[in-house]
């Protein structure tokens, strides 16, 4: 009975480390739950949930690199994560 409990106790301490170790901003199920870390220059995604409010920002007319600045990439669900796809050149 003893090894069965500590067995139960084994496998719930792993699952919550495997739980906690997976970024819940990040996760996806389509494109469309997705959109950018930040309002100007991103380089990072998100899921929407946890996007920024971006009403009134203006974000300057540059376009920097490793960014998706002047379609230089674009936010997608890439195997349950919100991520920034750059275009290959």
């Amino acid at each position: 009975m003893k090894k069965m409990i500590v067995l139960m106790l084994s496998l719930v301490m792993i699952f919550m480390f495997l739980v906690s170790c997976t970024n819940s901003e990040t996760v996806c199920q389509t494109h469309k739950d997705c959109t950018t870390a930040t309002c100007c220059h991103a380089s990072e995604a998100v899921n929407k949930e946890h996007g920024p409010n971006c009403a009134g920002k203006l974000c300057s007319m540059e376009c920097q690199e490793g960014t998706i600045d002047c379609a230089q990439g674009r936010v997608d669900c890439v195997n349950n994560q919100c991520v920034i796809v750059l275009n290959e050149e």
